[in-house]
């Protein structure tokens, strides 16, 4: 229910906030309008019903150990992948989350890029997959050259371009 999210209607930008701050604004959207609601970490629409009360987030209470946030779930190894975690110091979930950590740390940068790269694609072609320009942007976003994307979408709607420039290069502190 935090997820932070942003409703269009049309090229104008409704609302924004998390799922039940904006799914109340949209209770007072018309009705005979179409909105579209995006995920502001994905650039996915949404599905969300006005008609329903949302209830105060609960925290989940799973098994483990809460303190620290640990989840189980499956991981699926080769053998010969198990054979090298069985002989690491800790056992395999130690050397797991080493590994892990260690990827961040390495790849953190590119793979927030990425991410927000996606994001940024999801929501135009959605939003702008029609407009001028937006083979060429989807190309400049990708080769995360922010000059050109800027020069691209200038004569975008502006709710729309500033949307898109929000969710690629959040951050970069300049506009386009």
């Amino acid at each position: 229910m935090t997820t932070a999210c942003t409703a269009f209607l049309g090229h104008n930008r409704f609302a924004s906030g998390t799922v039940a701050e904006v799914t109340q604004q949209l209770k007072r959207a018309p009705q005979d309008v179409l909105v579209l609601v995006f995920d502001d970490r994905t650039g996915k629409g949404i599905d969300l019903d006005t008609r329903a009360v949302l209830p105060p987030p609960e925290e989940p209470r799973g098994r483990g150990r809460p303190k620290l946030g640990v989840v189980a779930r499956e991981v699926t190894l080769l053998p010969r992948h198990w054979d090298w975690l069985s002989h690491q110091p800790g056992g395999a979930s130690v050397a797991l989350r080493r590994l892990v950590d260690e990827a961040r740390r390495t790849s953190g940068d590119r793979d927030r890029v990425r991410s927000a790269q996606e994001a940024a694609y999801n929501f135009t072609s959605a939003m702008a997959g029609n407009l001028p320009g937006f083979e060429e942007a989807a190309r400049a976003l990708f080769a995360y050259d922010r000059r050109k994307f800027g020069e691209l979408i200038a004569n975008w709607p502006p709710d729309v371009r500033d949307h898109a420039v929000k969710l690629a290069f959040a951050d970069q502190e300049q506009q386009p």
